[in-house]
């Protein structure tokens, strides 16, 4: 019996409650008054009056699944459902339906269903994706719910926008899948035989020949020789008829379908109209001409006769002539026909067979064991050639514009070596440009302690020279010679031969070259010019190591006197003397056998190694230099990144991963010196503070001095 409700008869149900917060149920939702908090509870939380608690987690446990997301625990996992759907076919007498197959794709990370049609050859009918791939509403009065994998199952129905599908079967990864989420499978069914197909298959099975029937099988040769072509070189001699000469030919032999094909070589200036080929691709016969057949003798099949029915469904059909009575019999060439030496009947024209290719020897050496290919020559005596005169030089413009006013009437430039000039022009630190540094050999005393600097340029052979600026020397300076190439003195000027200019190899350290009147003294080159000439030693003999030794042995009854002077010539018993003194021992020991070339290759070889890690400050001030030249100044980015990189906060990275992010912001210096620098900076455990190496790289903040640059002439060869 319930109390009644008197004061003291009922209990504090607010008793121990800490929450009375109130639920928002009503706003606004474009500008309109709605209901918009119908899952929210009432008072402090509490459940209204017929309110159900939705579950916090889905319908499996908590402990099955993981805690990653859908798009990530289902990625890449589809449920594939067979289904079909009877079509109706209204305007046909013939059929009232059709059953046309699907395909249903559920994908589990975002509940999408795709639904595809198979294409059938053939059909008529538009195939593909029927469905895109989207959530897909239940029908009503459900639409505002949407297709689950709880809904999907084996021998059901599913409607799609009003079209009901009939899902009869499923794959294996589907079955396990409902299976493990506790889904009770249907029996698979079985999808009804379209008749209209059923109809059009008994046609085409009732169109089939009927027996003797004689098949024609040439797949098989197709299959093994598809692509495989028997070249031969041959030559119709064509001489003994009128205006006839000899015709060069190129036989193809197509092993697929044993055809043949020849082309015509023809030579240059031949005055004969280039012909796409000199024989299409067909079988060749042995005795051809043959002559003229009418329609319908040559055939592969003969046809007896062609018959039909009377009853209403007629089938028509027809029969071979299984003993081929009355079929002309053509002999054609076969590969077993094709040798070297041998004439082949091209339709009334003698061809001989005079040489082949590598293929077809492997082919002919492998398949029938032939081992002779000796070749026979098929090339005429080519007729004596004529030389060509031309007029001497007329000195206007260059020799070469007044050659080519010589080759036409109708004058073309000059074509200079383009593939030269690419390869040899400038591009990144290379030059490709020799500089030596040259004295003038003048019987002036005011010039003699002129320098010049002589630039020999690869890419198209030409020589500039220049003269460095020097305080109160009375000379200007600067351009001495533009960039031109220089011929060599004594040749005569108006002559029909081309003139010959000054070589790169004809340049080395103590060789005299004359530039136009002017006798220029070759005392020293730089040092990309010394490391070029030893890298093609070839081209520049004075510069090949063991050519410079295999001279010094011939001074072998000297070696004991060498020694000696280079001992007397080290005081302090370094082992190690100047360059000067290095020289002058040489060439007074060697009698002047040795050039200024030869002696540097030797001193190259054999100097004191640099010092293989230069000081920090030098090193960060070549790296300014290269940061200033590229105008980079994004170091506050870098730093940006090392401090997301950096996960721990400890300030310092490894420098590998330092090395990473210099590349990927694409800082302007070398691999080489990057590399000096970062191991400059690491410490034992190969970390990098990376906030003190940008700033010492931040040229604006942290500038260091400008390196010294090395006078031009590191020694004076007197």
């Amino acid at each position: 019996m319930a109390l009644p409700l008197l004061p003291g008869n009922n209990f504090n149900r607010n008793m121990g409650k800490e929450k009375f917060h109130k639920s928002q149920h009503w706003g606004f939702c474009n500008n309109v008054r709605m209901l918009v908090g119908e899952d929210k509870p009432g008072i402090g939380g509490e459940l209204l009056f017929g309110q159900k608690i939705k579950p916090k987690y889905s319908v499996f446990p908590k402990g099955m699944g993981t805690d990653s997301p859908s798009w990530v625990a289902f990625d890449k996992q589809v449920l594939s459902f067979d289904a079909y759907l009877e079509d109706e076919v209204p305007d046909k007498s013939q059929e009232n339906y059709r059953i046309r197959r699907y395909k249903i794709y559920f994908y589990l990370e975002d509940d999408t269903v795709e639904v595809n049609e198979p294409v059938l050859q053939n059909s008529g009918l538009p195939q593909g994706i029927f469905i895109r791939r989207h959530r897909i509403s239940l029908p009503p009065p459900n639409e505002d719910q949407f297709y689950t994998v709880h809904h999907f199952n084996v021998n059901t129905d599913i409607v799609f926008y009003g079209r009901t599908f009939k899902v009869y079967d499923c794959d294996a990864f589907t079955k396990n899948f409902l299976t493990k989420i506790g889904v009770k499978l249907n029996p698979p069914g079985q999808c009804p035989e379209d008749p209209y197909m059923k109809t059009r298959r008994e046609k085409l099975d009732c169109m089939e020949p009927i027996c003797p029937y004689e098949s024609f099988d040439t797949l098989k040769q197709f299959l093994e020789y598809d692509r495989k072509v028997l070249r031969f070189f041959c030559v119709w001699d064509d001489s003994g008829s009128v205006f006839g000469d000899r015709r060069e030919l190129i036989l193809h032999y197509f092993l697929s379908d044993d055809t043949i094909e020849i082309k015509e070589v023809l030579p240059h200036n031949s005055g004969r109209d280039a012909m796409s080929l000199f024989l299409q691709r067909r079988k060749l016969p042995k005795y051809g001409p043959p002559g003229v057949y009418q329609p319908g003798q040559l055939t592969d099949q003969t046809v007896l006769n062609v018959y039909g029915g009377y009853s209403e469904t007629r089938v028509y059909g027809f029969l071979l002539d299984k003993y081929q009575l009355g079929k002309l019999d053509q002999e054609f060439y076969k590969d077993t026909d094709l040798s070297i030496g041998t004439t082949i009947n091209v339709w009334g024209r003698k061809v001989l067979l005079c040489d082949c290719d590598d293929f077809t020897k492997t082919y002919y050496r492998t398949k029938y064991g032939i081992e002779n290919f000796t070749s026979i020559p098929c090339k005429a005596p080519s007729p004596p050639k004529i030389e060509r005169k031309f007029p001497p030089y007329t000195g206007f413009g260059s020799e070469e514009d007044s050659l080519r006013s010589c080759i036409g009437l109708m004058p073309t430039p000059h074509q200079r070596n383009f593939k030269k000039f690419i390869e040899f022009d400038s591009y990144g630190n290379i030059s490709n440009t020799l500089r030596f540094f040259a004295k003038l050999i003048t019987h002036k005393c005011a010039d003699v302690e002129r320098m010049f600097v002589i630039s020999y340029f690869l890419s198209d052979d030409t020589i500039s020279v220049f003269e460095p600026i020097e305080r109160n020397s009375g000379y200007t300076g600067g351009m001495f010679l533009k960039r031109v190439r220089v011929k060599k003195p004594g040749q005569e000027v108006f002559k029909s031969e081309f003139s010959e200019y000054i070589k790169a190899e004809e340049l080395y350290v103590g060789a005299k070259v004359n530039v136009n009147g002017y006798l220029f003294f070759l005392v020293n080159a730089d040092e990309y010019t010394l490391n070029y000439m030893e890298r093609n030693s070839d081209k520049f003999p004075l510069s090949s190591i063991e050519l410079v030794i295999q001279k010094l042995k011939e001074e072998e009854c000297k070696s004991r006197e060498l020694k000696q002077v280079f001992t007397a010539a080290d005081c302090m018993h370094t082992k190690m003397v100047d360059f000067n003194t290095f020289r002058e021992i040489m060439m007074n020991l060697t009698v002047g056998k040795l050039t200024d070339q030869e002696v540097i290759t030797i001193a190259r070889r054999y100097r004191v190694p640099e010092d293989p890690c230069p000081h920090r400050n030098v090193l960060v001030a070549q790296a300014h230099e290269q940061l200033k030249k590229n105008a980079f100044e994004n170091f506050e980015r870098l730093i940006a990144m090392c401090v997301y990189e950096d996960r721990e906060k400890k300030k310092v990275l490894p420098s590998k991963d330092i090395k990473r992010l210099c590349k990927s912001s694409r800082l302007p210096l070398n691999e080489d010196l990057l590399g000096s620098l970062l191991s400059g900076f690491e410490d034992s455990e190969k970390q990098i503070n990376y906030e003190s190496f940008f700033c010492a790289l931040n040229w604006r903040v942290n500038p260091v001095p400008v390196l010294e640059v090395a006078s031009y002439i590191k020694e004076v060869l007197t």
